[in-house]
């Protein structure tokens, strides 16, 4: 069994081969050839690309030009299922592409790098949780989606950011007692805002930790009027300030619905394309984190979504490389509690 500080260990080293494994830099002209010849190859291999909020400008940018699809977890596993091209490019980090595959078995799922993953992920590693689960056999397991296969497959319900709430109040309302996974803050957040009896593993995400109340305060001081939008992944004291907390797709609509001109936003920075393009005019400015330039640790952009780029894409629509496969048992038993969120939202 691993030990907490050995999990740790593998984030940071996780993280320093994604910092060492950016895409190259390109001038304008590169980059129209890429995507050019990403438009062709999408159009040849039958395939659509599917992109998070937090890749690349380029990459969202290519997506919604291409008939892809632009969004958050939740959605982008929507879409992929009902999208009739034969292949995903899942430009986002691996649990996503794993996602995809489940809900899909018969499609090719790509991703532009395997290499791409997430520290709620990594932190939570299947055989260790499966252990704490053993510990509360009479808890409903609720894991967020930022997960592997086999913790998902561990799991009675999986939820994202964006109907965690509805589910658990859901499971509250019955009366269930609750194992949530992996991100203590998110945890937390739903806990407080549910009532629920809820055990929280000891996760978090690598960017969102990062941001802190007093940055976020004295920023406000420059800028009195902004609101700020927040992911409920930063800690207490950060939401605790905030005049809007959601998941990215509900942080898009807020900065649309709020009358304020100025933002101070607590998540990845990746958002700010589509919120410009909901709120054009309006401007956005990254919450302050835990330090700065070579001192802070992410920065506000996740170094693992930094990781897609658009010459990986056109690798993996080349090659065929960095295809996504899932053991047909495992992705069977995952596939119940993802299928059950997707009911439950759509119910």
């Amino acid at each position: 069994m691993l030990s907490k500080q050995d999990i740790e260990d593998r984030i940071l080293v996780q993280e320093h081969f994604a910092q060492e494994h950016l895409p190259q830099q390109m001038g304008s002209a590169e980059i129209e050839q890429y995507k050019s010849r990403i438009r062709q190859l999408l159009k040849e291999k039958d395939a659509c690309l599917v992109a998070h909020y937090y890749t690349d400008d380029l990459i969202q940018q290519l997506a919604d030009e291409t008939g892809g699809c632009v969004s958050d977890s939740l959605e982008m596993a929507r879409f992929g299922s009902r999208h009739p091209a034969s292949t995903l490019i899942v430009a986002g980090v691996r649990f996503m592409g794993e996602t995809a595959k489940i809900l899909n078995p018969e499609k090719r799922i790509l991703m532009p790098t395997l290499e791409a993953t997430c520290s709620l992920d990594i932190g939570c590693p299947a055989d260790e949780f499966s252990a704490f689960c053993d510990q509360y056999p009479d808890h409903e397991v609720v894991v967020y989606a930022n997960t592997s296969a086999a913790v998902k497959a561990r799991a009675d319900w999986v939820v994202t950011s964006s109907i965690a709430l509805k589910v658990v109040e859901h499971l509250a309302d019955q009366g269930k007692k609750i194992i949530w996974a992996p991100d203590k803050h998110l945890g937390e957040y739903v806990r407080k805002e549910t009532g629920a009896e809820m055990i929280l593993w000891d996760g978090s995400c690598i960017v969102h930790e990062e941001f802190k109340a007093k940055g976020i305060l004295d920023l406000k001081k420059v800028y009195p009027d902004a609101a700020v939008l927040v992911h409920p992944e930063s800690p207490d004291s950060v939401v605790q300030i905030a005049d809007a907390v959601g998941s990215t797709s509900q942080l898009i609509k807020a900065a649309h619905d709020l009358p304020n001109e100025t933002f101070i936003v607590a998540t990845d920075r990746g958002i700010f394309y589509k919120m410009q393009q909901a709120a054009p005019g309006k401007r956005f400015l990254e919450a302050p984190t835990g330090g700065s330039g070579a001192t802070c640790r992410s920065c506000a952009h996740c170094p693992w979504m930094a990781m897609n780029g658009l010459d990986n894409i056109v690798a993996a629509l080349e090659h065929g490389a960095d295809e996504i496969h899932v053991d047909a048992e495992l992705a069977r038993r995952a596939l119940k509690p993802l299928q059950r969120m997707l009911d439950f939202s759509a119910s």
